[in-house]
């Protein structure tokens, strides 16, 4: 039996690629074609597909919006966002609200087809660039829990660094010697794994 698609687009010429594509294929059948999330809402429910190719813009409310309603009431529902945009705010949005994969529309159909096989079977498809983000930004995220190996000294030292403060002064707030402030932030550096004092604020901030 051939997967049971829907497609929300409200493009109609990337609408009709998209239901040749799925045509092209013996494993795929088109359902249903939605130019807005409002149309999907009410349209996709009563037609069960095991997989919708989502926009994200749309008129009315987003597609972003449509996932997690559609999830809310069909929760075995795979979805697979196909959109422009590559920044990782909707991306991540997207993810949050329950989509299964994220595709750029550039995705070559034979691509497309084998993302609809993936996510079908588990896997969560992400175009090459968008992998990269999420890779990316992972890697940012890693970097700020390492604060936590701070003790409760060394973070408000680090914390007064981060307001403009001298070392000197922070000695002085602290009632410590500046040898002992110093100490506190060779330790500092090294449980951070940087070399300087905007290193390290900038890794205190999360940047």
């Amino acid at each position: 039996m051939p997967v049971r698609v829907a497609i929300v687009e409200d493009d109609a010429g990337l609408r009709e690629s998209l239901v040749i594509i799925l045509s092209t294929s013996e494993d795929f059948r088109c359902v249903g074609v939605f130019a807005s999330g409002e149309e999907a809402l009410t349209g996709i429910p009563p037609l069960r597909p095991e997989v919708v190719l989502m926009d994200i813009k749309l008129p009315g409310i987003s597609g972003i919006e449509c996932v997690a309603r559609l999830k809310r009431r069909l929760p075995e529902l795979s979805v697979v966002m196909l959109t422009v945009f590559e920044d990782s705010d909707k991306l991540f949005s997207a993810l949050k609200a329950g989509a299964d994969g994220y595709l750029v529309k550039s995705t070559p159909a034979e691509e497309l087809l084998v993302a609809l096989r993936e996510v079908l079977n588990g896997g969560a498809p992400l175009s090459s660039h968008i992998a990269r983000k999420v890779v990316q930004s992972f890697h940012q995220v890693a970097a700020v829990p390492e604060t936590q190996r701070l003790t409760d000294r060394e973070q408000d030292i680090l914390g007064r660094l981060a307001q403009g403060y001298l070392i000197k002064e922070i000695a002085d707030q602290l009632g410590l010697s500046l040898e002992t402030v110093r100490t506190h932030m060779k330790h500092i550096y090294e449980k951070l794994h940087v070399n300087s004092r905007t290193q390290a604020v900038l890794k205190y901030l999360g940047r």
